[in-house]
């Protein structure tokens, strides 16, 4: 059996003993404003349509935009930059000292050997091409 069938078709399965009662919860508020544009005001609003002097004053009042981009202080910027990085930084979970040891000593013996790789693999290939290009020396 699926996991495809939620909601209104999973009530219908029999497993509930007869009852049907459907339990919701409210959804929890995302923390994002909504936008209030032009269009929703006007046309679908409840409140009664403005006629005569109203409405052209209502079309002459002024709406301040409000600013989406970031402030153009750049002491500002810089303050809240470094407020942003204080609260990541808050968030790192930091190795104790045996963990740190043992991540430095794993990074230091892959670099000796990536070292002695390519040490080897530049000597070998100079012998290669003095014996291709026939200076022995």
């Amino acid at each position: 059996m699926s996991d495809e069938r939620d909601g209104a078709d999973a009530a219908d399965t029999g497993d509930t003993g007869g009852q049907s009662a459907v339990v919701t919860q409210p959804k929890r508020p995302s923390g994002k404003r909504q936008r209030i544009t032009a269009e929703a005001g006007s046309a679908d609003s409840t409140a009664p349509a403005k006629t005569g002097k109203d409405a052209g004053a209502a079309k002459t009042k002024k709406v301040k935009k409000a600013r989406t981009g970031p402030s153009r202080n750049p002491f500002l910027f810089v303050f809240n930059y470094l407020k942003q990085v204080v609260n990541e930084l808050r968030k790192v979970i930091w190795p104790n000292k045996k963990q740190m040891i043992t991540y430095t000593s794993v990074v230091l013996a892959f670099l000796v050997f990536m070292v002695a790789l390519v040490a080897l693999s530049d000597y070998g290939l100079a012998k290669l091409v003095m014996l291709v290009f026939g200076q022995n020396t």
